[in-house]
């Protein structure tokens, strides 16, 4: 007996041909039409999540994850804004990256073409529903989304109000699809192999590593935000302070987060002491190696396996290091290789950084809340990759095509 998932993998499998063909007219239309549903069913969206949230605060989640998983009026009209934002860009298909003739008038092109189905596996955060979903449909993708049980009942009300939205411009409602059910169809999705052509996993390490490890689809790798900052010798301590409260209590909960806080031993003595001063009026915990606990009685003791991890919260780690040899040592340690900042004025230490520092981004005197697609000016993100194949950073449109050669002649043979 077939599964509900396999006839629901076939079933985007056969929107997604149709789609793959669409005029960008037809999909900024479809953009724009999603986007209109939201909003109509704005009330019924809230309403729902405000269930996925009651059944999370009673099961005592952490306010980190709560706040990844509440809607409010304005991020759903956030989530509608970012599918209107998409139809205002290039449509990646059909696009000529590189075309040549060879020397028998043979002509080559190569052009970016849709990736057929993806699937995405993500926890929480029911904004990447729609974000997802508007990327997929603008690079001529379907979607099959696999959010949480957390988000089970946000995620029933957007995709509904999207699928709505297609319909209303006649397309195929199948092109966006929520997947259902437990981790039995999580193993399908990674089974399944011929019917979705890549997967993405997005959120926790664990979740990450699962997929990567156990999928026998191919797999594009988001990572998790352990966030470095190193406040170099050289930098202009006002402005790290700013840059510095803004990367972490922004919002804390999110994967560009600042996480560990790295700062030259010359300035430490001085520049340390006044940036916990401003944490503790913040509401920010914390954290350090030995060198900083003696500098300043009020940072607690970070276990030694402890620099690796994301916090999620008002929590920040402190290390301080002799010069920015030793602060490139220690982040390449515990990178995650998500995003990694310099504050400097030193313009032979601010290239040096970037060029040593390997990570997906790389910020010289900037938040790393820019982090993001939407903030690239992509529109939207299906995540942040931190792996090295042919998507790192923020996955946009681009990177949710592939590519292929297009070859002509005129009856030429080899």
């Amino acid at each position: 007996m077939t599964s509900v998932f396999i006839e629901q993998a076939r079933g985007a499998r056969e929107a997604s041909l149709g789609l793959a063909t669409a005029t960008r007219a037809v999909k900024d239309k479809a953009l724009h039409s999603m986007a209109d549903s939201l909003m109509a069913h704005v009330q019924q969206i809230l309403e729902a999540n405000g269930r996925d949230v009651q059944r999370s605060r009673e099961a005592g989640v952490a306010s980190a994850l709560i706040d990844r998983l509440s809607l409010d009026p304005s991020r759903v009209e956030g989530m509608a804004q970012g599918l209107r934002d998409l139809s205002g860009l290039p449509d990646p298909v059909g696009e000529v990256l590189h075309g040549w003739n060879l020397e028998n008038g043979v002509h080559i092109n190569k052009v970016r073409v849709p990736i057929g189905v993806v699937g995405i596996i993500y926890e929480a955060r029911p904004n990447v529903t729609a974000d997802a979903a508007g990327i997929c449909l603008k690079s001529g993708n379907a979607a099959l989304l696999r959010g949480s049980s957390s988000a089970l009942d946000s995620n029933r009300a957007v995709i509904a109000a999207l699928q709505h939205g297609l319909e209303a411009v006649g397309l195929d409602p199948r092109i966006v699809n929520l997947v259902e059910g437990g981790h039995d169809i999580t193993d399908e999705m990674m089974k399944a192999r011929g019917l979705v052509d890549v997967l993405i996993p997005r959120g926790g390490a664990s979740l990450i590593d699962a997929v990567v490890r156990g999928s026998q689809v191919p797999v594009i790798e988001t990572g998790a935000g352990n966030c470095h900052l190193f406040v170099d010798a050289s930098a202009d301590q006002d402005m790290a302070v700013d840059i510095i409260i803004n990367a972490k209590t922004q919002r804390p909960s999110v994967c560009n987060a600042l996480e560990t806080l790295v700062i030259d031993a010359s300035i430490a003595r001085d520049f340390l002491p006044r940036m916990v001063d401003t944490f503790t009026e913040l509401g920010v915990g914390v954290q350090g190696d030995s060198r900083a606990q003696a500098l300043d009685a009020r940072i607690g003791e970070t276990p030694y396996d402890g620099w690796d991890e994301e916090f999620l919260s008002l929590d920040i780690r402190v290390a301080i290091v002799d010069d920015l040899d030793e602060a490139i040592g220690f982040i390449r340690s515990h990178s995650s290789g998500h995003s990694e900042t310099i504050i400097t004025n030193d313009v032979g230490n601010q290239n040096r950084f970037a060029a040593e520092v390997d990570a997906a981004c790389v910020l010289v005197n900037a938040s790393s809340r820019f982090v993001d697609g939407g903030m690239f000016g992509f529109g939207a993100e299906i995540g942040i990759a931190t792996q090295k194949l042919h998507a790192r950073g923020p996955m946009a449109l681009p990177e949710m095509t592939t590519t292929k050669y297009v070859i002509t002649g005129n009856g030429q043979i080899r």
